[in-house]
């Protein structure tokens, strides 16, 4: 009981990479792991959007930019060598990337194959990589935490009434992804586990983007909590899987949902 717990869920100093850091849930990350005192390494292939995000961060000394498209190999070992330079460690990497082609959101009947590949390859073959660059990383560390953000369809079938009246559907291909990425954090917990590296999930419920007003109406009346989640509530789990808070937590799907899952 002489344990002190001030500093548990303590982030501060941590190295922390977000793939995707200057999306909608990303830079809400990015925000809150550097008010924390994190510092930050954003790979992301958006540099004006970057450089919006960290002015708005007013240029903290803790945030950093490193264009990266996590679609190529050589592109994500780069970037690690590049942190390892200045940092000589990663401690924390969360993939919360969003990739996907132009025709996301056709209709499952009319989406063409080359597409399916082509989404399945850019999203969770990207993940693979990363986890896969970044888990020989943690092996020399003998430490690390892993974050992958999947999604509420990644563990249960879409309600597909929620999108009537409205021209939006659940992609196919995201639900297949989502749900690859759920097994592969599994599969990556108790593979690593015995290196002391921790692999958890995220699966986030609808998050308001403004969206057609029907299909929110219809979502908030399906969810316990009755509204769809702000970006910035994806902020605290995170801090929580990569701070000492967690340190016995791997393995977990952690849903973010308003109770979606709990019906």
């Amino acid at each position: 009981m002489n344990k002190k717990y001030e500093n548990l869920f303590s982030v501060k100093n941590k190295v922390v990479v977000i793939t995707g850091g200057v999306g909608l849930i990303g830079q809400n990350l990015t925000a809150g792991f550097v008010q924390l005192g994190a510092k930050v390494y954003i790979l992301d292939n958006n540099s004006d959007g970057a450089i919006k995000l960290i002015s708005k961060l007013n240029n903290n000394s803790l945030v950093n930019f490193i264009k990266t498209d996590i679609t190529n190999e050589m592109e994500i070992e780069r970037a690690i060598n590049q942190i390892l330079s200045c940092e000589k460690k990663i401690e924390t990497w969360i993939n919360c990337a969003y990739p996907r082609t132009d025709d996301w959101g056709t209709e499952f009947e009319e989406v063409k194959y080359e597409s399916w590949r082509k989404n399945v390859d850019m999203h969770l073959n990207s993940y693979f990589i990363c986890c896969q660059k970044i888990a020989k990383v943690m092996k020399k560390q003998k430490y690390g935490s892993i974050i992958n953000f999947g999604s509420i369809y990644g563990v249960v079938g879409p309600k597909f009434s929620i999108y009537e009246g409205t021209n939006m559907t659940m992609p196919v291909a995201y639900s297949a992804i989502k749900g690859g990425i759920v097994n592969l954090t599994r599969y990556l917990a108790t593979y690593l586990g015995k290196y002391n590296i921790r692999v958890n999930a995220i699966c986030p419920g609808g998050i308001y983007d403004n969206q057609n007003s029907h299909f929110v109406n219809n979502y908030n009346a399906n969810t316990p909590i009755g509204r769809m989640g702000r970006p910035d509530e994806m902020v605290g789990p995170a801090i929580f899987l990569a701070s000492e808070a967690s340190s016995y937590v791997t393995g977990h799907i952690l849903m973010v949902d308003g109770g979606w899952t709990a019906q």
